[in-house]
Formats: C-alpha cells, structure tokens, sequence
C-alpha cells in the first residue's frame, strides 16, 4: 500500500488517489483576461487611482456640503445676536434648543451620504 503523499512514490501511482465531489466548487477562479478594478486599486495603475480619486471626491462633496450648510446656519447668528443685545435669554434658547434638531440631522444626512458612496465605491470594484 502506498502513501499518497509520498514524494518517492512514482508520478503513475500519486496520480490513483481518489477525488470525492460532494458539490459544486465554492471559490473559482476568473480568467486571466477579466477585468478586475479590484486588482487596478491593488496595484495602483492609473485607473485604479482614477477609482480612488473619484470615491474622495464623492467624500469631499459631501463634507463641503455640510459645511456650507453649516456655515449659513450658524454663520448669521453672532450678527442676530449683536443686533438684539437685550435679549440674553434668546441666545441660549437658540443655541440650545433650535439648533440642536437642525445639527443632528445635519449629522444623520452625512453619516448616510458618506456610507453610500462608500457602499457605490465597493459595488463598482467588488469581483462580481
């Protein structure tokens, strides 16, 4: 009886070992010529960068948009502020309480933005 993984074993009697199919094959591979943008980030060609480039550009988009919005939010208030200096109370009611709603749903709009155009990112290079 010989041992499969004998390496002084001839080539003809390594070739008997017996093979079971219990099923279709779970990692195949791709053909050498396919297209895989995976590969192009990996190995970072010109059109991988391209890739990157685009998904920070989608990123930074949001951001400045965010920012924007932030800035005409809270930009005009010290102005509206000084303009009214008798009313104190006015100040914290504004900073505390209608300002918070309009942040936090600042802050959910970006969280979601920033998590899609991650989600489109691997979608466009995942190996399909």
């Amino acid at each position: 009886m010989t041992v499969p993984h004998d390496p002084a074993a001839p080539a003809e009697r390594r070739a008997e070992r017996r093979v079971v199919v219990t099923g279709p094959p779970r990692h195949t591979r791709r053909a050498l010529g396919h297209y895989r943008p995976r590969t192009e980030i990996d190995e970072q060609t010109t059109l991988g960068h391209t890739y990157v480039r685009s998904l920070m550009r989608s990123q930074l988009r949001a951001a400045l948009t965010v920012f924007a919005v932030l800035a005409l939010l809270v930009g005009p208030l010290p102005l509206v502020f000084a303009a009214m200096p008798q009313a104190r109370r006015l100040e914290w009611a504004v900073l505390g309480f209608c300002l918070y709603a309009p942040l936090v749903l600042l802050a959910r709009w970006y969280v979601r933005r920033a998590e899609r155009n991650e989600r489109d990112f691997v979608r466009l290079v995942e190996d399909r």
